[in-house]
């Protein structure tokens, strides 16, 4: 069940990727938590020896509700295949380490989530790969940055935690004309907040912990795209690396995942309305969401987002100014939680301090470091909007901003 079928978005949402239970006739798809299955046949002992059409063997390798997760990320992503993996750094990490070798190089953005930033500015260089952080925002930078060993151009839009934009279009055409995959992270998006394969994408990572959950109780990670890729990353990252996801995780990502298009739709409305609000607020100096006619990318997010999610970022001026509001926040907001992640149904709200951010994650320079001050000042709230009413949202933000 693939997005440009007839079948409408809330049925592929529900439906895709799931049949009643053979041996049951349940409605609702069953947990498999069993590691091993009987074998009926005898068959080799490699995962090199699977086909489509082989039997489960063994968990690591396969899993009927892992699977049925993945037949639905694909459907909701409008791509051919998908693996999904035990957090979104395993399916960052098998990204990378499935197509970069000894002697590549890589292009990642020089924004975005900071353990994937982390990961390619310390670790793939100690295994021999190149690695070049890149303002995905600025095209020219992109095309100056690619090398005849280029393997991997890997953006991330909006990227975390400034809600920049990349051209993925653009940036498509730029790596396949220089013979490389384009991988980019759409965490921030959902499956639903851009039709990736239309935008020249080979593979769209996910960390499922956030929107494709969307309930704060599951942690998972997934990568989507063409069947072949997909097919290579299952053997290399999924049974060699073996950051599998666990079947219990998969039910639960699985369960949120089917209502992820009335999710996505209220996530939108609710941002929209608290961005407004804090654009008109005295003590507010910045506010950056895509809804907005002020996002600085305003018309790339109208060719490039169907759904600009629920992702708002703000500032209030500078450091001192920003720590003291954390520490109002966090004892007078009564529907808000100040904690880390994003995408869940409860909001979500966290002080992000640019100077902290400069000298662990990102180490920024220059023009670089410049285009992220621009977005981010001396540091920003990143607020992730659930889906309670906007009304309560607004009205715990005045308690702490008074």
């Amino acid at each position: 069940m693939k997005r440009n079928t007839p079948t409408g978005l809330m049925t592929t949402a529900i439906h895709a990727g799931e049949t009643p239970d053979v041996g049951t006739g349940a409605s609702s798809p069953p947990i498999h938590m069993s590691s091993a299955y009987v074998s009926h046949e005898v068959s080799g002992f490699s995962a090199h020896d699977l086909t489509d059409d082989s039997p489960y063997c063994y968990t690591r390798w396969a899993n009927p509700t892992v699977a049925m997760l993945e037949g639905k990320i694909a459907a909701l992503q409008g791509t051919e295949a998908c693996l999904a993996l035990a957090s979104g750094m395993a399916a960052a990490a098998a990204l990378f380490f499935t197509f970069l070798s000894k002697g590549d190089h890589a292009l990642v953005s020089d924004v975005s989530y900071a353990g994937v930033a982390e990961l390619a500015r310390d670790t793939l260089p100690r295994m021999g790969i190149e690695v070049t952080a890149v303002d995905f925002s600025n095209l020219d930078a992109v095309a100056a940055a690619l090398r005849p060993n280029t393997k991997l151009v890997h953006s991330e839009s909006p990227a975390n935690p400034i809600l920049r934009l990349t051209d993925l279009s653009a940036v498509s055409r730029l790596a396949h004309d220089a013979g490389a995959l384009h991988s980019t992270d759409a965490t921030f998006a959902s499956p639903l907040g851009m039709d990736t394969a239309a935008l020249g994408i080979d593979l769209v990572m996910h960390s499922i912990t956030k929107y494709v959950g969307g309930h704060g109780d599951a942690v998972g990670g997934a990568v989507a795209g063409r069947a072949d890729p997909i097919k290579q990353m299952r053997v290399e990252a999924g049974i060699h690396h073996g950051g599998i996801l666990s079947p219990f995780n998969a039910w639960l990502i699985a369960r949120g995942a089917s209502t992820l298009p009335l999710r996505m739709k209220a996530h939108q409305a609710g941002a929209l309305a608290v961005a407004e609000w804090l654009e008109s607020h005295p003590k507010v100096t910045q506010v950056v969401y895509p809804g907005l006619a002020s996002h600085p990318q305003a018309d790339l997010v109208r060719r490039q987002m169907s759904n600009t999610s629920g992702m708002v970022s703000f500032q209030v001026g500078g450091v001192a100014t920003g720590e003291a509001l954390a520490q109002q926040m966090i004892d007078r907001m009564e529907v808000i939680h100040y904690a880390v992640s994003l995408g869940h149904h409860r909001s979500l709200i966290f002080w992000m301090e640019t100077e902290a951010l400069m000298n662990t994650s990102f180490r920024l320079e220059g023009a670089q470091r410049d285009s992220y001050r621009a977005f981010a000042g001396d540091g920003i709230f990143r607020l992730s909007v659930g889906l309670e009413d906007a009304e309560d949202l607004i009205a715990d933000l005045d308690r702490a901003l008074s």
